[in-house]
């Protein structure tokens, strides 16, 4: 009879739920059950949209980076290909550069030709010089020939 009694009691505190069965509940605690439920969707809903513009905002992120990265590798090489085959004169040179090397050449000959009449004008003084001296000779030379003349003309002396 223990048996049968705890049998009976299993049963009847066994809940027996079908499409039929009634619920009775205080229209509070369903108003309150529904908000908890619209709440909660409408929290997991704004969390997940949180998460997936923080998602394709680091994707972006990441691909813009990735191409500021190659972009600034390309300009890191082509910098060290002009850095080092500029000054070797493989790339070229540039038309001021040509023109500042024209220029060069043109007052180095300049340069060169009044080198050259420095030179001469410096043997040119010496000569110069010995000239003066020669001329005082000269004029002495003339003055006593003309002396000579006056005196002959003079009476013969």
């Amino acid at each position: 009879m223990a048996e049968e009694a705890g049998r009976g009691r299993r049963t009847s505190d066994q809940i027996r739920v079908s499409d039929t069965s009634a619920i009775s509940m205080p229209i509070r605690n369903l108003l309150s059950i529904v908000t908890a439920v619209s709440v909660g969707v409408w929290a997991f809903f704004g969390i997940q949209e949180r998460l997936n513009k923080l998602e394709t905002f680091e994707q972006l992120i990441r691909k813009d980076l990735d191409q500021a990265v190659s972009t600034l590798e390309a300009d890191i090489n082509k910098n060290n290909e002009f850095r080092i085959k500029w000054p070797r004169g493989e790339l070229g040179q540039a038309s001021a550069d040509q023109e500042q090397f024209l220029l060069i050449e043109s007052i180095a000959a300049a340069q060169e030709k009044i080198q050259s009449r420095l030179e001469q004008n410096m043997s040119n003084k010496v000569n110069i010089t010995r000239l003066k001296e020669d001329v005082k000779e000269v004029r002495i030379a003339v003055e006593k020939l003309k002396d000579k003349q006056r005196g002959l003309m003079n009476g013969g002396k």
